[in-house]
């Protein structure tokens, strides 16, 4: 892999190693690993699935105060790993980030399983709870005072953030732990490559 044969813009890039991704029947390609860090630079990191990916960036949905939630809106800069283990492949991404407007976010959770948009609307994210009982009997709850609506709305605490690159990081295996690293770097209205060593 030389910078020659991948497609100036990292944008397309991604996109064609995802659909081979995708293509290879791998389970879950689109899961990230999405780091985050208070405001202060304590790292947290955790898996979460790409739902939506174009010019503006990558996005993801949560519980807004969730640790991630709490952690982005001190310090809204995030880095994101893809690692496809079978085509020996992973991409790296770094940027800030920012809220999914409401009508996109309304959009997408309107896809959502009917029981995750309750689950949506039943669980403190990240918060503590006293037993997995407490957390079927809020889920349970939810359900009663949402049973009768055309479909569970939007909740107030819930939405989607958008990772907007501003370096990407392309990595191949190869023998000998000689791997190959092309990261891009925002140039103004463009990008700029530079090999990395492994």
């Amino acid at each position: 892999m030389d910078a020659a044969s991948l497609d100036p813009d990292p944008f397309a890039q991604f996109e064609r190693w995802f659909a081979e991704a995708r293509a290879a029947a791998l389970a879950y390609p689109e899961a990230m690993a999405l780091a985050t860090a208070t405001a202060d630079g304590r790292p947290s990191v955790r898996m979460v699935l790409l739902k939506g990916h174009d010019a503006r960036g990558f996005a993801f949905y949560t519980n807004l105060g969730s640790r991630k939630g709490d952690e982005l809106a001190a310090n809204p800069h995030a880095a994101l790993v893809f690692y496809w283990q079978p085509l020996d492949r992973q991409v790296r991404v770094e940027g800030t980030v920012e809220r999914v407007a409401g009508e996109e976010a309304q959009a997408y959770f309107d896809t959502r399983p009917h029981g995750s948009r309750i689950a949506a609307w039943a669980s403190p994210q990240s918060r503590p709870v006293a037993s997995r009982d407490e957390l079927e009997r809020l889920y349970a709850q939810a359900e009663k005072e949402l049973a009768g609506a055309a479909g569970p709305r939007l909740p107030p605490h819930w939405g989607g953030y958008r990772v907007r690159p501003g370096a990407f990081e392309f990595w191949h295996s190869r023998a000998n732990r000689l791997h190959d690293r092309i990261r891009y770097e925002r140039d103004g209205d463009g990008w700029t490559q530079v090999r990395l060593a492994p």
